[in-house]
C-alpha cells in the first residue's frame, strides 16, 4: 500500500487516541503502520535528504496540524492527547479530516496564514479561509522544502555537467585534480599534478592518497561523448603497469558501460569509475565550481532546554 499523505493520517490518528488517554506518538505511529498495512519497504522510504523516514514525517505533520487546530495537545514530550474539540470532530462522523475541515477553527487559519511566504499570505488573507482549502498540495512543509531543494540541486548539477563538457581538455584534467583535492587526497601539501602529454603514459594526472605520500592514485580524465566501454578501461589498467601503480580513478563526462564496470570488479587493481552525473553530484557536495547563493537553517524545538527537572 502507498504511504498515506499527512492529511489522510489526521482522522486515523485522532481515532487511535479517542479515549482521552496519554499516548506516546511512536506507539500511535506503530498502530498506524498496522492500520495502513505498510511494508518494510514503505517504512524504509526516506525524504530526499536521506535522513528522515517519509511515514514518520507525515505522522509528525498530521499531529502538528491537528495540534494547531486544537484537536490534540501535547501534555508531555513525545506524547499526544485528544482534546474536547478533537472528540467533537470524531463525533461529527467525518469520513475524512483534512485542512479543509480544520479551516473552521480560527487558530488553524491564523497559523496557516502566518506560515506562508508574505506574498502568498496577503493573497490568502484577502481570499479568506477558502484559499486554504483548495491548494490541492498534500505534501508536508518538510517534503515541499526538500523537494524544492532537490529540484534546484538537479538543475545546478545539469549546469555543472554542461560547463565541464564545454571546457578544454587541459582545464578538465586540472579540474579533476582539484576535485580529488577537495575529497581529501593530496595530503597536507595537496600534492597532485597533471602529467604532460609527452610523459603521461596513458594517464592524465597523479595525486597522493595519504598525507605522507606512501601511495599514489593515477587519474585518467576524458570528455567522451559516447559510453566508455571495457577496452578503454582495460587500456587504462594496462597503463598503470608502467607506473607500478595499484590504484586509479577514471573519470568521464559521459557514462560507463556495464561491461566496463564489471571488468574493474574482477581485476586485482583497484580502479574507481566516476561518470558525468556522479562527478557533477560530487562536485556539488565538495563545493567545487559552485558558490553558496543563500542558505536556510531548519531548526527544531530543543525540548531538553525546557526540561525543568534537569
Amino acid at each position: 500500500m502507498a504511504i498515506p499523505d499527512y492529511e489522510s493520517l489526521m482522522l486515523p490518528l485522532l481515532e487511535e487516541v479517542r479515549d482521552g488517554g496519554d499516548y506516546r506518538i511512536r506507539d500511535v505511529r506503530e498502530r498506524l503502520v498496522g492500520r495502513f498495512d505498510l511494508s518494510e519497504e514503505d517504512l524504509a522510504a526516506l525524504l530526499p535528504s536521506g535522513r528522515t523516514p517519509v511515514f514518520n514525517s507525515r505522522v509528525h505533520w498530521a499531529k502538528t496540524y491537528l495540534e494547531k487546530a486544537g484537536a490534540v495537545r501535547a501534555p508531555a514530550r513525545g506524547v499526544v492527547q485528544i482534546t474536547d474539540r478533537g472528540t467533537t470532530l470524531l463525533n461529527e462522523g467525518h469520513g475524512r479530516i483534512d485542512n479543509a475541515v480544520l479551516t473552521r477553527f480560527p487558530e488553524f487559519v491564523e497559523w496557516k496564514q502566518r506560515s506562508q511566504p508574505s506574498r502568498r499570505r496577503k493573497r490568502e488573507v484577502a481570499a479568506g479561509p477558502a484559499a486554504l482549502e483548495t491548494s490541492g498540495d498534500h505534501r508536508t512543509p518538510e517534503e515541499t522544502l526538500e523537494e524544492g531543494y532537490e529540484a534546484l540541486r538537479e538543475a545546478l548539477e545539469d549546469e555543472l555537467l554542461a560547463k565541464v563538457h564545454d571546457a578544454t581538455p587541459a582545464f578538465f584534467e586540472r579540474l579533476v585534480i582539484d576535485f580529488l583535492r577537495r575529497l581529501g587526497y593530496g595530503g597536507a601539501s595537496g600534492f597532485g599534478e597533471q602529467l604532460g602529454r609527452a610523459r603521461d603514459g596513458g594517464v592524465d594526472g597523479v595525486i597522493w592518497e595519504d598525507k605522507l605520500g606512501l601511495d599514489y592514485i593515477y587519474v585518467q580524465a576524458k570528455r567522451w561523448q559516447g559510453s566508455v566501454g571495457r577496452p578503454d578501461v582495460q587500456a587504462f589498467a594496462g597503463s598503470l603497469e608502467g607506473f607500478r601503480a595499484r590504484k586509479g580513478v577514471m573519470i568521464t563526462t559521459s557514462t560507463f558501460t556495464d561491461d566496463a564496470r564489471d571488468y574493474v570488479e574482477r581485476i586485482e587493481k583497484r580502479i574507481v569509475l566516476i561518470d558525468g552525473r556522479q562527478l557533477a553530484r560530487m562536485m556539488f557536495d565538495a563545493g567545487l565550481g559552485v558558490a553558496t547563493q543563500r542558505s536556510y537553517e531548519v531548526k527544531a524545538l530543543d525540548s531538553d532546554y525546557f526540561d525543568e527537572d534537569v
